[in-house]
């Protein structure tokens, strides 16, 4: 693509936000849509174009990009009544950068191409909400080779990194791969904070302490620190969400007759926690649950 083409942008939650925002100040049109109304103040304020369904967004639109909660919202955006499918106007190519399982990205592109002649590239990203607010998230992208070079200088706006990991559902297999070890992580980290802290040991002082070694890892810099002063403030994601890529990897894992017995017992965890009410909150209270409190 030589010009910029005039993009779209459907779910302007945590991620989507921040994604807009920087598109924006790249000097990209952008006409976004968001289920919840009241979410689309900030881009509004910054220069978006405000779309009354997903279909307005594609008539609007060169490429549609999407991050959406799960494949049923994504299923409902892609091809619902007021569906970017409906739009059919200038879209040739959806990116979608929601978190969903492997087959329904693959339904999803088969889809499109075959009723819509548009072109799919999952794209998952990890990074979370500050990768996306200084655009150095990575991209774990799949779908045809040619869709995703195309797509690369809009990409470079959002992401430090975008490796194509193959066909239809790859992005989304790499992000279940991604996801089994973040997942896993933040329990073994507040297991880690909550024995420093049992043992009289100052828990804020481990990421300092274990940096550079074997156990450092970006997860526990940033939210190790957050455990240990209990500061569950502006959270960079749910548990839910978690719990839902946690269970899509089981899925998949099943269907190809792969063990998952740390990740199986990580979603177990996470299932106390939606249990208590707290499935909207950030993983980092797996402290809380350690230590008895709810």
């Amino acid at each position: 693509m030589n010009e910029k083409p005039a993009l779209g942008f459907i779910g302007i939650g945590l991620m989507g936000r921040p994604m807009v925002l920087r598109l924006l100040s790249a000097g990209y049109r952008v006409s976004a849509w968001n289920r919840s109304r009241d979410k689309l103040a900030a881009v509004h304020d910054a220069g978006a174009l405000i779309a009354d369904s997903p279909a307005a967004v594609a008539r609007s639109s060169d490429v549609v990009m999407m991050c959406v909660t799960d494949q049923h919202a994504a299923a409902e955006v892609l091809f619902g009544a007021a569906g970017v499918a409906r739009g059919r106007g200038a879209t040739k190519l959806v990116v979608d950068f929601s978190s969903i399982a492997p087959s329904a990205a693959r339904e999803n592109a088969a889809r499109l191409e075959r009723e819509c002649g548009m072109g799919l590239i999952d794209a998952p990203v990890s990074g979370g909400v500050v990768g996306a607010e200084k655009g150095t998230l990575v991209v774990m992208a799949g779908g045809k080779a040619e869709h995703i070079d195309a797509m690369r200088p809009v990409l470079a706006v959002l992401a430090q990194r975008v490796t194509r990991m193959g066909e239809a559902g790859a992005g989304q297999v790499a992000k279940l791969c991604n996801q089994v070890i973040v997942g896993c992580l933040f329990p073994v980290i507040a297991e880690a904070v909550r024995l420093a802290e049992a043992a009289g040991v100052d828990a804020s002082m481990l990421p300092e302490a274990l940096k550079g070694g074997f156990a450092d890892s970006l997860p526990l810099q940033v939210f190790g620190p957050r455990m240990a002063r209990r500061d569950f403030a502006n959270p960079s994601g749910t548990s839910y969400t978690l719990l839902k890529d946690l269970e899509n990897a089981a899925s998949v894992a099943r269907e190809i007759d792969v063990p998952l017995p740390m990740a199986r017992t990580a979603a177990e965890l996470y299932r106390m926690l939606v249990a208590q009410g707290r499935g909207e909150e950030e993983p980092s209270v797996f402290v809380d649950l350690l230590a008895g409190k709810r």
